[in-house]
């Protein structure tokens, strides 16, 4: 089973309260998306693998460390999950980015993909998939499968706030991605909204209803 994780850094804490307010302008709300993802970079690619490599100083010869070639990829579940992009290539500028669209079907109420373009080497990459929320675990699951499907297979799932349905559900579908989260909130509402939440993620970003 993979592992969730909460990310409790005091920074990530302070600028989270911050964030889940209702009078956050929409301007502060993305700039602190932004930040959040920024700190969670640094924390989730804490086991990026490193090599050895030499290099001249102006004072000697060494040998010190470099990331491997190993390749990232983030890919954001449009459309919240764009306002965590820039945060994370901030700290890996080299990193590409594929996206996956996904609508909630009215009557179903479950996701439906409408988008997927990813880098062609997909599946020799390390991939941050990126949503603020993870509620019901309907869109990561479907995003994780599309990955799945295009060969990807090194998968980790960053997400600002999470509901333990949320977390539980993509857990048993895919047990072999970890997940990270700043916080894990008390449970979903009949609404399928994260309590106490920070509201619609997408609508707060991008200042729509």
């Amino acid at each position: 089973m993979g592992k969730c994780q909460v990310i409790s850094h005091p920074l990530i804490q302070h600028k989270l309260s911050i964030l889940r307010r209702e009078d956050t302008s929409t301007k502060n709300f993305r700039e602190l998306v932004n930040e959040i993802a920024m700190l969670m970079g640094y924390e989730v690619s804490r086991d990026l693998p490193l090599e050895d490599v030499e290099i001249q100083t102006p004072v000697a010869k060494t040998v010190q460390k470099q990331l491997t070639g190993k390749k990232l990829a983030i890919v954001p579940i449009l459309r919240a999950g764009i306002g965590m992009v820039d945060g994370f290539l901030s700290l890996v500028p080299a990193a590409k980015v594929g996206h996956i669209g996904m609508y909630r079907d009215e009557e179903t109420l479950e996701p439906v993909e409408y988008l997927v373009k990813l880098p062609e080497d997909i599946d020799q990459r390390q991939i941050f998939v990126v949503d603020p929320m993870l509620a019901t675990g309907g869109s990561a699951i479907l995003a994780v499968d599309s990955l799945k499907k295009r060969g990807a297979a090194n998968i980790k799932f960053v997400c600002l706030v999470a509901a333990p349905e949320g977390v539980k559900k993509l857990q048993e579908a895919h047990p072999d991605v970890d997940i990270f989260t700043a916080a894990l909130d008390e449970k979903l509402n009949d609404h399928g909204y994260i309590v106490p939440g920070l509201g619609d993620a997408g609508d707060r970003l991008f200042g729509t209803k």
